[in-house]
C-alpha cells in the first residue's frame, strides 16, 4: 500500500482526509513539516500533501530545501489552500499541483492519483527502496564529472544476500534490502545533509556519492550500522549458530554466514574520469576487492592513475 505523508493542524481535514483514503493508501499525519522530516528520510513516500497556513515562510523554506535535494526531488507535494485568494502562495513552493480546501470532498482522491501516477511515469524511482534509479544516478554522477567537482562514488553490495533469499523468501529479502536504503540514506544525510546523493542501482547494489572528506567516515557508520541491524532478520537458531544452509548457484549445499556490506570506493581527487561508466567501474572494482577481504570491509581507490 502506497503511503502519502499529511501535514496539518486541521482535525476536520485529517478526518475528512482519512475517511476519503485510509482504504487506498498508508496515511501518517504530523502537525508540522519539521516533525515530518525523519519519517521522510526513513521512508520516502510516495506522496507529500501539506496543508498551508498564510505566511509559513518556515514550511515553505522547509519544503523547498527537501525538493531541490536530487534524493527527493522526484517526491510529489499536493498544496492544500484555504481558497483562490491563496493562490499566489503556490508560485513560492515547490508543490506539483494544488487544491482548495471546499473542494477536497470532490476532488482530492484524483488528485492524489494523479500526483502520484504522473512522477511515477516520467521519474525513475526504485519501487521497493523509492531511491532514485540507474539514469538518475548516471546523471548525478556525470553532471559532478562534468562541472569539475571532486567528490566520491560509493558502490555498495550486500555480501551472501542471495542464499539468505532463497532461504528465507523474497519478502524477508525485500525487507533487508529497504533496511540497507535506509541506514545508507540516513548515515548519508547525517555526515553530509547538502550535495549528497543516495541511488538503487537495483537488488542489492546501491551507490551514494559524498564530499572525499566525508566519505570513508560515512561508509565505516553504514557498515556498522548494517552489522547491528542485519542479526535480526535471521530466526534465533540461525543467529546462534552464525550461519544458514543454502544452495550455491550449482545446486550444491553450503554454509554461509551472516549477511555482510561490501563498499568500494573511487574518488577523482588524483584521477581524471570523463565518463560515469570509468568511475563506477572503479568504485565496483574496489567493491570486489572488499568483498573478498576477511577483514577490512570497505574498499578505497587511492591510485593517481
Amino acid at each position: 500500500m502506497k503511503t502519502i505523508i499529511l501535514i496539518s493542524k486541521d482535525n476536520i481535514l485529517i478526518g475528512t482526509f482519512k475517511s476519503l483514503l485510509e482504504n487506498f493508501y498508508n496515511i501518517v499525519v504530523f502537525s508540522t513539516i519539521q516533525s515530518a522530516i525523519e519519517f521522510i528520510y526513513n521512508s520516502i513516500p510516495n506522496l507529500l500533501v501539506i496543508d498551508t497556513e498564510p505566511n509559513d515562510f518556515i514550511t515553505i523554506d522547509i519544503l523547498n530545501t527537501l525538493k531541490g535535494d536530487p534524493i527527493f526531488t522526484h517526491l510529489p507535494v499536493l498544496i492544500i489552500i484555504e481558497n483562490h485568494k491563496k493562490i499566489n502562495i503556490v508560485g513560492t513552493i515547490a508543490a506539483d499541483d494544488f487544491i482548495v480546501k471546499s473542494d477536497v470532498l470532490t476532488e482530492l482522491k484524483t488528485r492524489i492519483e494523479l500526483c502520484i501516477s504522473r512522477v511515477e511515469r516520467i521519474v525513475e524511482i526504485n519501487p521497493l527502496t523509492r531511491l532514485p534509479g540507474n539514469i538518475s544516478i548516471n546523471k548525478q554522477i556525470q553532471n559532478r564529472l562534468d562541472s569539475g567537482i571532486i567528490f566520491a562514488v560509493a558502490y555498495a553490495d550486500l555480501d551472501h544476500f542471495k542464499p539468505f533469499n532463497d532461504y528465507y523468501g523474497f519478502s524477508r529479502g525485500d525487507d533487508v534490502i529497504k533496511m540497507t536504503g535506509r541506514v545508507i540514506l540516513n548515515t548519508v544525510k547525517h555526515y553530509q545533509p547538502e550535495g549528497s546523493f543516495v541511488g538503487h542501482i537495483g537488488g542489492d547494489d546501491f551507490i551514494y556519492l559524498m564530499d572525499i572528506d566525508k566519505v570513508e567516515e560515512a561508509t565505516k557508520s553504514i557498515i556498522s550500522s548494517f552489522n547491528t541491524i542485519i542479526a535480526t532478520f535471521y530466526e534465533e537458531s540461525d543467529r546462534e549458530n552464525g550461519f544458514i544452509k543454502s544452495f550455491d548457484r550449482e545446486g550444491n549445499e553450503r554454509v554461509y554466514p551472516i549477511m555482510g556490506l561490501s563498499i568500494g570506493i573511487a574518488t577523482n581527487k588524483k584521477r581524471t574520469f570523463r565518463h560515469f561508466g570509468e568511475m563506477t567501474g572503479i568504485a565496483s572494482e574496489m567493491k570486489k576487492v572488499a568483498k573478498n577481504s576477511s577483514t577490512v570491509k570497505y574498499m578505497i581507490d587511492r591510485r593517481q592513475a
